[in-house]
């Protein structure tokens, strides 16, 4: 473990802060966030963002636009507002449309404090805001709606419930634009359809567990976000989490593992410490039902036949070697495969008859994604199965599961859907497809006459951060994710036929929860990103305008500030980089904001404000320099402004996450998180863990005789599979390793420092590298660790250069 305290030394190089608004009787998290080159954050100060629940008044032209997202089909302005008060009644024609109403007036008045009332059927009152299902209405949705708002009232329509909850959602948005009681909502005609029935998000719930609390608040945002899908995975190789009554050790051992280091030690005892969690089928019951009020099928994932660790963890007989594994505490790609034994399909069998029994959608999700075949390829028993059924590999073996499984849900009126990999040995005949290793596969699949949902990782998976701030949680930090290349993934691909396009069901998002440890966390890797998804599912795709977006998203961000969301802050936030001069005593500071707005700032100590300086080129500054700076749309400041302060000192020091990787090595840079203080905030380090280096590019190393390397040490919990062979270490000379200075990464070994067993009390090592009296001007340091130390690795914090007497 490595341990942290406020007596830190690291405290003198980097900063943690909490970034965040204080709500009574809400815990927010606390998560450390570090510096970005030579920067040292000496604090974070607000920059005028609300932090309550009524919203502020919106200025300048942003009061008089419609900001809504997803942007609607058709939108026609009319002359006139209408005006809303506290007086204004809400109409409801017959149960469904009561029910809506009633949904919409409870989000207005969690988000704008204002308590509207229904009004008695027998009321007849004119004027108001009238909700009313439409049979007779022509549609090719149920889930369009039209939107009608005039001087002297409002009316909201559509054929279905489905719609007339999608019209409510428009109308809470246009109600939550900012302006202060009275409120005059502009007269516009909506007229409103999705473009996809298909417009999903997919939580992991096996790696890291949620509340069924927090599940509901995730409900909530897809709802509001007009999102109708939400797979939940429920089972991998690190837990099992829903209650199957047929086989109660899948929750009572496959739904806990012992995390990996320090993290599943108890801080007092050194006992096992097991991170536990499973939803009872009550709970499970109690949230389809939630989701089905708002409109949301929910479509359960049970993975085979990988991911199968936990399940065989708790029966045994499921799996192939004949011994019994631990639920995984390994992150990746693990070997653990379903046997394909008549007692383990029945066992499939019987799972999926509770499931059905709990989720009544039509399809279930049955993985097929990442099932090494090793196991398979090395059982006899395995090998003379497949002899047995005439099967000619193992792609075809895990084929004909997974048709058997197909013909199985098929009998109840159910549909398979399965990751793209269940392309590989032949479809089964009626399964629907999500391409999730870029969109290849779905349009082969399409090709081949089946349903397509879209979700590559390339744009669609979460998990990968979404800016390069250090501020940024633990992940996967290259490529970063942004918001813009988000917004611009087209599920249609131009390459697919015209008439083969309605295979295409839609688009979904995803978030896997390996580095997820905290809702908070979840919450930021989510949003506004999954404002975009929303749009993009929704949205015709020749109404969607990434710059108009842009415009319309600071309203979106005000409608999360007042609903307490607690959405990233980084797309927002201001990203400095400096190049210094330690001989002139200068620097020079760049600026930039990952999605363009307008940046201001200071350098008197003060505050940024609208009226404070615009950014507009490089700063030229003597140091020390302080610095204070945030985004504004609209005179109104769009995250928190960062202070920071820049001095000689400074330059000489880099973090890990300032650092550049070996090119080699850079195939997978993570963002992982320390396995230690069992609670609360650990802290982060980047590393490559398929060749671990970091690079201080262009050093400026006249008149340095050392080099100051600060270390620690941290669990290497990965599954490799058949990436294994790439794992690259440089051979150790010593019992415990070296420490090794290079000149760049394959270049001349300047200094190497011999490693201790174990880091301090504190959790690190300091270690100071001579460097030759003959190295000066600016050249690349590679810092690297050699032996392979596994299952730990030794990461870097913290570089120093010190300079000579």
């Amino acid at each position: 473990m490595i341990s942290r305290s406020l007596s830190d030394s690291r405290l003198r190089f980097r900063t943690s802060v909490l970034v965040g608004c204080a709500f009574p009787g809400i815990p927010m998290s606390k998560p450390a966030f570090s510096c970005r080159n030579v920067l040292l954050i000496v604090s974070l100060v607000l920059g005028g963002l609300p932090c309550a629940a009524a919203m502020p008044p919106a200025t300048g032209h942003a009061a008089q636009s419609v900001a809504l997202i997803p942007v609607p089909a058709r939108l026609q302005r009319h002359e006139g507002s209408f005006v809303l008060d506290a007086g204004t009644k809400v109409f409801a024609e017959g149960d469904a449309a009561r029910r809506v109403a009633a949904q919409f007036v409870d989000y207005v008045a969690r988000t704008r404090g204002l308590e509207l009332a229904i009004a008695d059927p027998g009321d007849n009152a004119a004027g108001g805001i009238r909700f009313a299902v439409d049979r007779g209405r022509e549609s090719t949705s149920p889930e369009a709606y039209a939107l009608d708002v005039r001087t002297d009232g409002i009316r909201v329509t559509a054929a279905d419930e489905r719609g007339l909850f999608y019209g409510a959602v428009t109308l809470w948005q246009l109600l939550t634009q900012g302006q202060a009681l009275p409120m005059k909502l502009p007269a516009v005609a909506i007229e409103d359809a999705p473009r996809f029935p298909w417009r999903g998000f997919m939580l992991d719930s096996a790696r890291h567990f949620q509340s069924v609390d927090e599940i509901k608040q995730l409900l909530d945002q897809m709802a509001l976000h007009k999102l109708n899908t939400f797979h939940w995975h429920l089972t991998d190789d690190q837990g099992w989490r829903v209650e199957i009554r047929k086989y109660p050790r899948l929750t009572g051992i496959g739904g806990c593992r012992i995390p990996a280091g320090d993290a599943g030690k108890d801080p007092a005892t050194g006992a096992p410490r097991p991170y536990c969690g499973h939803y009872t089928q009550q709970q499970i019951r109690d949230v389809v039902r939630y989701a089905a009020q708002r409109h949301i099928t929910i479509v359960p994932e049970f993975d085979v036949p990988g991911h199968a660790q936990a399940a065989v963890a708790a029966y045994p007989a499921l799996g192939v070697p004949g011994i019994t594994p631990a639920v995984s505490s390994d992150w990746g790609v693990n070997p653990w495969l379903f046997n394909v034994e008549t007692g383990t399909l029945a066992f499939m069998e019987d799972v999926l008859t509770e499931l059905m029994d709990l989720f009544p959608g039509t399809y279930l999700h049955l993985g097929g994604d990442e099932a090494v075949k090793g196991q398979w390829q090395a059982s006899p028993r395995i090998q003379a199965r497949m002899r047995e059924l005439g099967i000619a590999d193992e792609a075809a073996l895990q084929s004909w599961m997974l048709k058997r499984l197909e013909t199985f849900l098929e009998t109840h009126g159910r549909r398979l859907i399965g990751w793209d990999e269940i392309i590989e040995g032949g479809l089964p005949p009626q399964a629907a497809v999500m391409s999730w290793r870029g969109t290849e596969g779905g349009l082969e699949a399409a090709r081949l006459g089946h349903d397509v949902v879209m979700s590559p990782k390339s744009h669609l998976y979460f998990d990968f951060l979404q800016t390069g701030s250090t501020r940024e949680p633990p992940g996967r930090p290259s490529p970063p994710l942004t918001l813009e290349k988000v917004y611009g993934f087209e599920p249609v691909p131009d390459a697919l036929a015209a008439e083969l396009r309605h295979h295409i069901l839609g688009l979904q998002a995803h978030l896997w929860t390996e580095h997820t440890r905290s809702f908070a966390r979840l919450q930021h890797n989510l949003f506004p990103r999954l404002t975009a998804v929303a749009e993009t599912g929704w949205s015709a795709r020749e109404n969607r305008d990434y710059a108009d977006f842009l415009r319309r998203l600071p309203t979106q961000l005000r409608r999360y500030d007042a609903m307490q969301l607690d959405y990233a802050k980084t797309p927002f936030e201001v990203i400095a980089s400096v190049e210094g001069d330690r001989k002139a005593g200068s620097a020079r500071l760049t600026l930039s904001n990952p999605l363009g707005y307008e940046i201001r700032y200071t350098t008197d100590g003060s505050a940024p404000t609208a009226r404070s300086s615009r950014y507009q080129m490089p700063l030229d500054v003597r140091l020390p320099a302080t610095l204070q700076a945030t985004t504004f749309f609209d005179g109104k400041a769009l995250a928190p402004a960062i202070a920071q302060r820049f001095d000689p000192d400074s330059l000489l020091r880099r973090s890990d996450d300032a650092m550049a990787t070996c090119p080699d090595g850079g195939r997978l840079l993570l963002r992982l998180e320390d396995d230690g203080p069992a609670d609360g905030t650990r802290e982060f380090f980047n590393v490559t863990i398929f060749n671990p280096c970091w690079q201080w590019l262009r050093a400026d190393l006249d008149g340095i005789a050392a080099l100051d390397v600060r270390a620690g040490r941290i669990p290497y919990n990965f599954g490799l599979a058949g990436d294994e062979p790439n794992r690259k270490f440089r051979p150790a000379t010593s019992a415990h390793g070296e420490l090794e200075i290079r000149a760049g990464c394959d270049g001349e070994l300047l200094a190497a420092v011999p490693l201790p067993a174990e880091p301090g009390a504190d959790g690190f090592i300091d270690l100071r590298a001579q460097l030759p009296a003959r190295v000066g001007g600016r050249q690349d340091l590679c810092i690297v660790f050699t032996g392979d130390t596994r299952p730990a690795m030794w990461v870097l914090d913290q570089a120093r250069l010190v300079p000579g007497n």
